[in-house]
């Protein structure tokens, strides 16, 4: 697998490697995001549909954590942002940019995606 694919992207596998260890956690770990975005994703849009920004925070927490610890720098500052957004009830935070969060977590997954050959 070329870390190209990824580092061209803007993933900093090197922060990665530093918090998961070796090549090979690293790579179950993003196999582990992809599979976790299947759920996470479009609940995170029935939460923000349904105005459950509490749920919607937590989801963001979530994805957050995984964006940081896989190297995914712009992800996971826009996931805290709506983290914090769910925690304040900042309904409008959200309908401003939840479109933005989408397409940058839609665009890590097809990276992901072809790195790993999927």
């Amino acid at each position: 697998m070329d870390t190209n694919i990824l580092t061209s992207a803007g993933i900093d596998v090197n922060a990665g490697l530093e918090l998961l260890g070796d090549m090979e956690m690293y790579n179950d770990t993003l196999k582990d995001f992809l599979t976790e975005s299947e759920t996470r994703l479009p609940n995170l849009i029935q939460y923000y549909n349904s105005g459950d920004m509490e749920n919607y925070g937590i989801l963001a927490h979530a994805m957050k954590s995984d964006s940081k610890y896989l190297g995914f720098t712009q992800l996971a500052q826009m996931s805290y942002d709506h983290e914090m957004a769910g925690k304040e009830n900042n309904k409008a935070f959200a309908d401003q940019h939840i479109r933005e969060l989408l397409a940058e977590a839609n665009r890590i997954i097809g990276v992901v995606k072809q790195y790993l050959g999927m």
